[in-house]
């Protein structure tokens, strides 16, 4: 496993329990839903959602499709403690470990789908790498991948907004999702077929959902 350390779900400064109210703000319930339906979850997939933080998404996935496998993993006690609260029915399978560490934590080749939101934009260029290679090689043969996260700012409002984001998040991380770079990386880790398949604009920049395959 990992020993590198990671941003906080909520950020650089705001305590972790903040984290769920912050992200209602982004337009949450519209990019996760678009982000679900991109997935299409099927019954005995094994969907891993990378970064789960608080277990929204993963929650969202396992009611859409119950005979789906879904598992959740993160590096933060803190936020796996909240999302195995939100799950009474034990709906999914929590794990802690670092994106960059799939292969030891769910297995090689194991997975039809993997996701991830608002996790890359916190990560160093080397760790988005990492995470999205970590991904790649959970993936079975035409294995899916959807990501939501913060990506090319077009316009001026959406870079403005987007400075609450680098301000948290920090500028090094952020800067690169805001000037388009996940396409060319997913890309870049083996994934065919890569495009940005949404955009929905927020308080706080705009959100991309991007989707590929492993071939």
């Amino acid at each position: 496993m990992s020993d590198r350390t990671f941003t906080p779900a909520a950020g650089r400064f705001a305590p972790t329990r903040l984290y769920d109210p912050v992200v209602a703000l982004t337009r949450e319930r519209l990019w996760r839903a678009l982000l679900v339906a991109y997935v299409a979850p099927r019954a005995g997939d094994v969907i891993v959602d990378v970064g789960c933080g608080t277990g929204s998404l993963a929650l969202m996935l396992a009611r859409v499709e119950s005979r789906a496998r879904v598992i959740g993993v993160d590096p933060d006690p803190d936020v796996l403690a909240r999302a195995r609260r939100k799950d009474g029915g034990a709906a999914v399978d929590w794990r802690a470990g670092m994106g960059d560490a799939l292969p030891e934590i769910v297995g090689v080749g194991s997975a039809a789908t993997a996701v991830s939101s608002l996790v890359l934009h916190q990560c160093p260029v080397a760790m988005k790498r990492a995470i999205l290679a970590s991904m790649y090689a959970v993936l079975r043969d035409g294995g899916r991948l959807a990501v939501a996260d913060y990506g090319l700012q077009r316009t001026r409002r959406m870079r403005l907004a987007f400075r609450t984001v680098q301000v948290a998040d920090g500028k090094e991380d952020t800067q690169p999702n805001a000037d388009g770079i996940l396409p060319e990386l997913i890309a870049e880790a083996g994934f065919d077929d890569v495009r940005e398949a949404d955009v929905v604009s927020t308080v706080t920049g705009s959100i991309s959902i991007y989707t590929g395959h492993r071939a």
